[in-house]
């Protein structure tokens, strides 16, 4: 069987005590409260109804929990797919983005169940830092326009687009809507800074720690909500503006569905599934070192991929593991799946009794808390790290930055996965080197000058290094070749050819050629391709003993 299905849930219930139960409902009641406004804003700035992240974070957030590789990692919409599905929506329209979402977790779940999690690792840090920031730009971009009150009937999704239009909205300014998102944005950077949790304050008042499980977050909502209200002010509300929110989970709905379509939505499936799994992995990581456990990742995209397969026929978006919910709700005490779990009942509860009080929100209090949000997702202080990096990795992320921005995520994290594959097969391609032995090296070679050539191979002998014995074929001595190879941890297709045409090259010119010290991954690729036959038995000395056996061997 290529996986063995086991959510983490399962074990955190072999010894689950009443003390902890009590714990994670705390936790999941917290995280609960974070959720909502995150979910309503991330839709909207998606460019879908404030139910849609409410959906996504109730039906999505339940799965992950229930069925993830990880104790306590929250799942839900998250920003980093802000972009991303506005994009899908104005292209290919809200049909096409249900069939990618549910590709993507077909897609996701294959991954988990082929044990591609651990690949995710493989992907340059300076590639993610490089996205993530530049995701980070365009939910603050995306959300300009709601800060500022501006009239915008139909916002672009690429860059330059969404400038054109903010730039021509601009005499729609409304100093009311600014005042109060900028009044919400400064509250909760405040609240933050004055109530957020620190070690050193662990023996904090009780009213301090009351203060402190509250976000700022849900002050800035709550504050900003009943300014409105009261001073009668001229801002869009969510009630305005989509007519507020249902009270109840929508239906199964079904898209029309072609194998055309799917043709036309590779891309955004690749997207979504990439993104996907790299944010939760990375969530899932980070909530390892907060807890000291080790998460499932194959367990963990196999759950992203349930989740996301059937949130989207739901009326949900796409859904990934969220960082801020996750690290709040460690701090609040959850230790288990069962903390996610009451995350998302405590959401669908919301929906049952409160949806009426959402209508009452103002657009730009929303767009305060996803300015707070974007600007702490970005890793800003990469910029100003660039100097103690070399040209390739500043290259890379510069490059990856500005594409996210400017053209797309797609192609950014193409260019960054290719920039990186190019780098790393230079920097190891000279790494890799030969230095031919002297008398000076072994007393075997007096003598013999001229008419045995010795040479000591290092590193990895690939397509990128080949040229090291190429370069030997046009200096052949009288006699003998020795390549001692003890020094070479691997041999790809391409250096074994290379080495075979050095060995038809030796036969033609009957000079005798001597391999030794062979390890295990090059011994097996010279049998496979037929290396070891065409130097040939006699010619062999004992494979392993290193240079100093081929140079007593009675060949020469």
């Amino acid at each position: 069987m290529a996986f063995f299905f086991r959510p983490k849930l399962v074990d955190s219930l072999k010894a689950y005590s009443r003390e902890q139960l009590g714990a994670d409902i705390a936790a999941g009641l917290t995280v609960g409260v974070v959720a909502l406004p995150l979910a309503m804003a991330f839709a909207i700035a998606s460019g879908l109804k404030p139910e849609a992240g409410l959906f996504t974070a109730i039906i999505a957030g339940f799965i992950i929990s229930a069925l993830g590789g990880s104790k306590v990692q929250i799942g839900g919409p998250a920003g980093a797919f802000i972009v991303i599905v506005y994009g899908i929506l104005e292209r290919y329209g809200l049909a096409n983005l249900i069939i990618a979402t549910a590709a993507s977790g077909v897609l996701l779940f294959i991954m988990g169940l082929l044990k591609l999690g651990t690949l995710i690792r493989f992907i340059p840090v300076a590639v993610v830092i490089g996205f993530t920031n530049g995701i980070a730009v365009l939910i603050m971009l995306s959300q300009a326009k709601d800060f500022l009150g501006l009239k915008v009937s139909n916002m672009p999704a690429d860059f330059f687009g969404i400038l054109r239009a903010l730039s021509d909205a601009l005499p729609s300014f409304q100093p009311t809507s600014f005042a109060l998102a900028l009044g919400s944005l400064l509250l909760i950077v405040v609240w933050q800074r004055t109530f957020a949790a620190r070690p050193s304050q662990t023996q904090a008042s009780g009213l301090r720690r009351t203060l402190q499980v509250i976000p700022g977050s849900i002050v800035a909502l709550v504050v900003a909500t009943l300014v409105a209200q009261s001073l009668s002010l001229p801002v869009e509300t969510i009630g305005s503006k989509f007519g507020g929110i249902p009270s109840a989970l929508p239906s199964f709905v079904w898209p029309e569905f072609s194998l055309e379509a799917l043709k036309n939505l590779s891309m955004p499936i690749f997207t979504i599934t990439l993104l996907g799994a790299i944010e939760s992995l990375l969530c899932a990581r980070i909530a390892d070192g907060l807890i000291g456990d080790r998460h499932n990742p194959n367990q963990e995209l196999m759950a992203q991929g349930v989740a996301n397969f059937v949130t989207p026929f739901f009326g949900g978006m796409p859904a990934t593991g969220t960082i801020a919910r996750t690290v709040t709700n460690v701090k609040s005490g959850g230790r288990s799946p069962v903390a996610g779990m009451v995350h998302a009942l405590t959401l669908l509860v919301v929906v049952w009794v409160a949806a009426p009080l959402a209508n009452h929100v103002p657009l730009a209090a929303l767009a305060a808390i996803l300015m707070f949000v974007a600007w702490n997702m970005g890793e800003w202080h990469a910029f100003s790290d660039l100097k103690q990096f070399r040209a390739p990795y500043r290259i890379t992320l510069l490059a990856v930055f500005l594409l996210t921005v400017m053209v797309d995520l797609t192609v950014a994290v193409e260019f960054g996965l290719f920039a990186a594959c190019v780098t790393f097969i230079y920097r190891i391609s000279n790494l890799s080197r030969v230095e031919q032995l002297s008398p000076v090296d072994t007393q075997a070679l007096i003598g013999q000058d001229g008419r045995i050539s010795a040479y000591r191979f290092y590193g990895a002998l690939f397509f990128g290094a080949v040229k090291l014995v190429e370069a030997i074929e046009d200096h052949l001595p009288q006699k003998a070749v020795i390549l001692d190879l003890k020094n070479i941890i691997y041999i790809d297709s391409s250096g074994a050819d290379a080495l075979m045409a050095l060995a038809q090259v030796c036969q033609k010119r009957q000079v005798r050629l001597l391999i030794c010290g062979l390890n295990h991954q090059p011994m097996d690729i010279a049998k496979r391709t037929g290396l070891l036959d065409l130097v040939g038995k006699d010619c062999q000395p004992d494979w392993g003993t290193g240079l100093e056996t081929a140079l007593s061997s009675e060949n020469l």
